[in-house]
């Protein structure tokens, strides 16, 4: 395993984090288990879940990962080894939390302790902002629109809040997810006018259809130091080439969950074709290749894997021994060059 410093902090994490809004919709709590107890042995020590998980996001369900983790933690004794990163909802979605929730003092705390409890821990390394509390483009939405309308949360009273919990010893660090360029200086700016730690990471998709992460946030994770935590690499298993051909496998996401179509636009479809071509003609398999390259990302901190299977999480991880030649690295950029971020 490879590991890369978390922000300015003294953390280190593995390159390869381990995703986990599988359990309790497509993954039971043993098959859960099963993953961690796989990933810790191949040297993980990063693990990423949230709230709102599993996903999609049902109310029955709410909240079934982080218990799944915190039963896990019990029973191997673990916690200690781990670095735990978990993410309070933002404002839009899942009208019965909270009777909505949104990014304001009340709903983090609650949220916090929440999550503490399910997760039967009394800190987190890593606390997140899922998605931004105002009008801005994210979970796929490429351009922004004004709204004149608009009355946005105070982006000021929800971090004093998240330091609090910082200074109470709850949460070692803080993060961001789904967010905009203008997003994260606003908060780097509130953190240089109140002397206030700075976020740490961003949690954005990276992969080879949505590279839209190196028009404006690489630069300023490379002068800021705020690496990505890259989500959804392989693009919800699209890269894994098994839906091309119009082929549905039984019990994958994109066959059990139709709501999930940000990656099976007509170009997304011809671009992975290209990538898949490409990955077989070089003998690598789609899915290492596509993980392998966002491993290679300057700006890259950790990778964030998931599985419904432990098969496909070994191969998942595995990706850390795959070193792509300087050729294929030129004909990836020669596909993106021909269709640029077609599944933004």
């Amino acid at each position: 395993m490879q590991f890369n410093q978390l922000g300015t902090t003294s953390l280190k994490v593995s390159k390869i984090c381990l995703g986990t809004m599988t359990f309790g919709e497509q993954n039971t709590e043993a098959e859960a288990h099963e993953q961690l107890d796989y990933a810790l042995s191949q040297g993980v020590n990063f693990i990423d879940t949230a709230e709102m998980y599993p996903v999609p996001p049902l109310e029955p369900t709410q909240g079934k990962t982080e218990e799944y983790l915190g039963s896990w933690f019990k029973k191997s004794g673990q916690r200690e080894q781990i670095i735990l990163a978990s993410k309070v909802a933002g404002p839009g979605l899942m009208p019965y939390l909270r009777n909505g929730p949104q990014l304001i003092p009340e709903h983090i705390n609650a949220a916090l302790e929440a999550s503490l409890k399910r997760l039967q821990t009394d800190y987190l390394d890593l606390y997140q902002v899922h998605w931004p509390a105002r009008n801005t483009n994210y979970f796929g939405e490429l351009g922004y629109q004004q709204l004149d309308t608009e009355t946005p949360t105070s982006m000021e009273n929800a971090y004093a809040c998240l330091i609090q919990v910082v200074e109470q010893g709850k949460v070692r660090h803080l993060g961001i997810s789904n967010e905009t360029p203008w997003g994260v200086m606003q908060y780097q700016s509130l953190a240089r006018a109140n002397n206030w730690p700075s976020i740490v990471s961003i949690q954005n998709p990276y992969s080879l259809l949505n590279r839209t992460y190196e028009i404006g946030l690489a630069e300023i994770s490379h002068r800021e130091k705020i690496g990505l935590l890259a989500y959804s690499p392989l693009g919800f298993g699209v890269l894994t080439g098994k839906y091309l051909d119009e082929n549905a496998p039984a019990n994958a996401r994109l066959t059990l969950f139709n709501r999930f179509d940000r990656y099976s636009s007509n170009q997304g479809t011809k671009a992975t074709q290209a990538y898949v071509q490409l990955a077989l003609q070089y003998g690598i398999s789609p899915t290492q290749m596509a993980l392998a390259f966002v491993n290679t990302r300057p700006f890259l901190t950790a990778n964030i894997v998931g599985a419904t299977s432990l098969e496909q999480l070994k191969e998942n991880i595995g990706s850390i021994n795959v070193e792509l030649s300087e050729e294929v690295i030129e004909k990836i950029e020669a596909i993106h060059q021909h269709q640029p971020n077609p599944c933004p």
